[in-house]
């Protein structure tokens, strides 16, 4: 599991490889993350924006943007946590995720980024 923690938010990752809906031979490789969102500190926050930056071992490189998570922009009081899982599909069997959230603090309105940390995506039987 990959964590790190931004501002009082901790993100957690854990990343599954689905052979069942993966086709080796056409160059697809699907991935599956859970993200795990626990609010550290002591001010209620909001998930409105998500950047991912996913990068695939033959070279490939593209961005993702969009509002909220699984069509969610999910509120955070103190203390709280938010889990989501979503998927990833590569043209290899190599590659990492990494990115950023962008929240909005209730108590005043500012946003302020927090970090996904960088995630490896492997199929399973590259690390035999």
């Amino acid at each position: 599991m990959n964590t790190q923690i931004t501002s009082g938010i901790k993100v957690s990752v854990e990343v599954v490889y689905q052979p069942e809906y993966s086709s080796p031979d056409k160059m697809h490789f699907m991935f599956s993350y859970q993200i795990t969102i626990e609010n550290l500190s002591d001010i209620t926050i909001q998930l409105i924006h998500r950047h991912w930056d996913i990068f695939d071992s033959i070279g490939e490189f593209k961005q993702v943007e969009g509002e909220g998570v699984v069509g969610e922009q999910p509120i955070l009081a103190p203390g709280t946590v938010y889990q989501y899982v979503s998927g990833c599909n590569l043209k290899s069997e190599i590659g990492y995720m990494e990115g950023y959230y962008e929240m909005i603090k209730e108590v005043d309105g500012s946003i302020f980024h927090v970090d996904i940390p960088r995630f490896n995506l492997i199929a399973s039987f590259k690390l035999n």
